[in-house]
């Protein structure tokens, strides 16, 4: 019997290309699952079949079944905390934020609420999901508070950078829902970016007496 010699490993950007691949797998089979059968209906099970993989394959890359729905969690946890952070000179932290809103709602990001209305109809079914998409809320607000506490250089828990947290969070948040509401609503997206921009404009407005120049860079 020859001597076998394993074959090198593949570099690292190959291996990590597949493990993308295989994760975009997994989680394309279970958003068709999710959206035609609902996500509290479908399984662990359901979802490995689906996309030819072992259940643990699929807990390895999804640790829990919200992941695989909220695949944009870290994304939509640090948009706020990254605008600031990234906000032009002499830019307030509540102009950055008005104008990456407005910028979301022209490139109608899903960051920003627009999921389109068969995942806006899943999400809103499921009490998991929905308590979920409140946790990111939450986690959202608690992100952008450190951002604001770093950028103008007091403690975390000083009661300015709290309240400009909570006030900028809850105007994301309630944009947020007003996005999906039109979607469940069967307003188109040009619809949509209509009413939600005048929204928007009303709901930043009301901040400016208080927030205009805090945390300007």
């Amino acid at each position: 019997m020859g001597t076998h010699t394993a074959p090198p490993a593949p570099p690292l950007g190959l291996r990590e290309a597949k493990k993308q691949e295989s994760r975009q797998l997994i989680s394309d089979a279970a958003t068709r699952l999710f959206l035609a059968q609902g996500f509290e209906q479908t399984t662990i099970a359901e979802i490995a079949a689906a996309a030819r993989v072992a259940k643990k394959t699929v807990t390895n890359y999804f640790p829990h079944k919200e992941d695989l729905a909220l695949d944009r969690q870290d994304a939509f946890i640090t948009s706020l905390a990254g605008t600031v952070s990234g906000r032009r000179p002499g830019e307030s932290a509540l102009a950055a934020l008005r104008r990456a809103f407005t910028e979301a709602l022209a490139a109608t990001d899903p960051v920003a609420g627009f999921s389109g209305p068969g995942f806006a109809r899943m999400t809103a079914d499921s009490p998991t999901l929905t308590t979920r998409l409140r946790d990111l809320h939450d986690l959202r607000e608690a992100a952008l508070a450190e951002t604001l506490a770093e950028a103008t250089g007091v403690p975390r828990d000083d009661i300015t950078v709290c309240t400009a947290a909570g006030l900028l969070g809850t105007v994301h948040r309630v944009l947020f829902d007003r996005i999906q509401q039109l979607t469940l609503a069967g307003r188109s997206t040009a619809r949509i970016r209509t009413e939600v921009a005048a929204a928007a404009e009303h709901a930043f407005d009301l901040l400016e007496p208080s927030l205009a120049d805090y945390a300007t860079a």
